[in-house]
């Protein structure tokens, strides 16, 4: 049985043995998202390498804790944060930046029951990701980006965690995705349906060439 708790971890297990050709197995979050591909943008979590002939394992940890990243990116890869602040739904932040140029996120406060809230009470437009946090304390991994968001403007999230693979070698880990991946979804699963650790396994049907994730 799934766990039920409001914050729950969910580690997946994704083996292949002898897969008959080589693929790049990319995981992200990017299913029925308002505003999506215009207000924001899915994150490439997970990329892993299959072999043709051996044996492969990706191995990918979710936490439902979420925050806000004031994100570093590069060439459209977030390759840190400048700062962030770990959140419970129903709380809000505020970004701001000081003489120095240095960004802040303000103490949770109450705000939107139901959702997570940050306000960019910076000057200028600015950007933001959300994002978990694996262990307390730690950097959050992002998963969702919102570009430009104006002054005084608020970014406010609902995030069910469904996640979706693909078979592509186009993009690599923390990738912006700017647009649809061009190879169709071949999986989809809300990750609060499943138990804390699931084990999985990646086939193809050699005469279809069609890919799956099998539960084991």
């Amino acid at each position: 049985m799934a766990n039920a708790d409001p914050v729950f971890t969910r580690n997946l297990i994704i083996k292949a043995n002898d897969l008959g050709a080589a693929a790049t197995l990319m995981l992200t979050f990017d299913k029925d998202i308002k505003g999506l591909y215009n207000d924001n943008f899915p994150l490439c979590w997970k990329v892993t390498s299959f072999g043709k002939e051996g044996g492969y394992t990706m191995r990918a940890t979710f936490k439902s804790q979420l925050g806000f990243v004031k994100p570093q990116v590069e060439s459209d890869i977030i390759v840190g944060a400048s700062t962030y602040k770990i959140l419970d739904v129903g709380q809000k932040t505020t970004l701001t930046k000081d003489d120095r140029g240095v960004y802040h996120f303000s103490d949770p406060v109450p705000g939107e029951d139901g959702y997570l809230k940050a306000v960019n009470g910076c000057p200028l437009r600015e950007d933001m990701a959300l994002g978990f946090p694996l262990t307390p304390g730690a950097e959050p991994t992002p998963v969702l980006y919102f570009n430009k968001i104006g002054h005084e403007a608020s970014i406010i999230a609902q995030f069910t965690p469904v996640l979706r693979a693909y078979i592509t070698e186009q993009y690599q880990e923390t990738q912006i995705l700017r647009g649809e991946v061009s190879t169709p979804s071949f999986w989809e699963q809300d990750l609060a349906d499943l138990d804390e650790t699931t084990n999985w396994r990646l086939e193809l049907n050699k005469s279809s060439g069609v890919y799956k994730l099998v539960q084991v």
